[in-house]
C-alpha cells in the first residue's frame, strides 16, 4: 500500500486502503462493461483481417534508376594482397619488432608521420604551461 512521503503528515492507512480498493473496483468494472462500449472495435478489425486474407496480395517490383542502384561489393582479394610472413625469430628479444623490419610489412606505407612545427598554445600567445 501507498504510505505518505511527507515527514510532518501523518499517514491515515485505513484511509489509502480505501481509496486502493475503489481503484480496484473501478477497474473491473471498466472491464466488465468494456465489451458493451468498445466492442465493435474487435469486430471491424476482425472483419478486416478476414477481408484482407481473400484478396490477393500483389507485389509491386519497382526498379530503380540506374543512378541510384549499388554495384555489388568487390570481393577483398582483388584489391588486398597477402605475402607470407617471415620465419619466427629463434628469441624473445628478436621477436620484438621482427615483422617491421621487413619493408613489405612495415604500417607506415606513406612515409614517416610528420610533427607539426607550430604550437596551438604559440599561436594564441599562451604560457607552455597553460594546459597539463
Amino acid at each position: 500500500m501507498a504510505t505518505s512521503k511527507t515527514p510532518g503528515k501523518p499517514c491515515n492507512f485505513v484511509d489509502h486502503d480505501q481509496i486502493w480498493k475503489a481503484h480496484i473496483n473501478m477497474e473491473l468494472e471498466s472491464a466488465k462493461n468494456w465489451p458493451q462500449k468498445w466492442g465493435f472495435l474487435t469486430e471491424s478489425y476482425n472483419q478486416a483481417m478476414q477481408e484482407s486474407s481473400h484478396v490477393t496480395h500483389r507485389i509491386l517490383k519497382l526498379e530503380l534508376p540506374q543512378h541510384l542502384k549499388t554495384r555489388p561489393a568487390t570481393p577483398p582479394e582483388e584489391y588486398l594482397e597477402v605475402r607470407p610472413s617471415p620465419p619466427v625469430p629463434q628469441t624473445t628479444q628478436a621477436l620484438i619488432g621482427w615483422r617491421s623490419a621487413v619493408p613489405g610489412l612495415q604500417l607506415e606505407r606513406y612515409g614517416r608521420v610528420q610533427r607539426g612545427k607550430n604550437s596551438f598554445l604559440k599561436e594564441l600567445g599562451w604560457a607552455l604551461d597553460a594546459c597539463s
